[in-house]
C-alpha cells in the first residue's frame, strides 16, 4: 500500500470521527457521580438498618454469652 493510501484513508477516518458524535468511555466526572452515588446509597442503607443490625447483633451476642 503506498503512503499516498495510507494518507488518504487516514484522513478518511479522521473526517469520519470529526462528524460523528460517538462517545468512547466513561470520564472522570462520570465516574465521580457514580462514586458519589454508592456512597450516598451505602450511608442511607446504614442509616435506615443501623437499628435492627444493632439489635440483631446484640441478641446473637446474648445468645452466644448464654452458651
Amino acid at each position: 500500500m503506498s503512503s499516498l493510501m495510507v494518507s488518504v484513508i487516514s484522513f478518511i477516518a479522521g473526517v469520519k470521527d470529526r462528524f460523528t458524535n460517538e462517545e468512547k468511555g466513561a470520564t472522570a466526572t462520570e465516574y465521580s457521580l457514580l462514586v458519589g452515588l454508592i456512597a450516598l446509597a451505602i450511608v442511607l442503607g446504614v442509616t435506615a438498618f443501623g437499628g435492627a443490625l444493632n439489635g440483631f447483633f446484640n441478641g446473637l451476642a446474648g445468645t452466644v454469652n448464654s452458651w
